[in-house]
């Protein structure tokens, strides 16, 4: 969906570029912060902190991946984690 004129999109463009390249890390990293926080306080309390990484991956990259490459990243992941790595 997209329900911002091109007029205003333009201007937070501008807004944004106008800062330093310091500035938009911050804040891209601001936002990763501030989304990781509300996934993991939207599950089960009960869950491992691997299972709440492998919730974390689903969540934010589930959706960029064939099922193949996803369950394969998610097999890579329990072995590192079953491995201590």
């Amino acid at each position: 969906m997209d329900d911002t004129s091109k007029k205003f999109r333009e201007k937070y463009r501008r807004m944004i570029m106008r800062k330093s390249g310091e500035e938009r890390l911050m804040m891209g990293d601001s936002m990763f912060v501030t989304a990781r926080t509300l996934v993991l306080a939207s599950l089960d309390p009960s869950l491992t902190e691997d299972e709440k990484r492998r919730e974390l991956f689903l969540r934010f990259y589930g959706n960029d991946f064939p099922p193949v490459s996803k369950e394969r990243i998610l097999q890579w992941m329990s072995a590192k984690e079953n491995h201590g790595n």
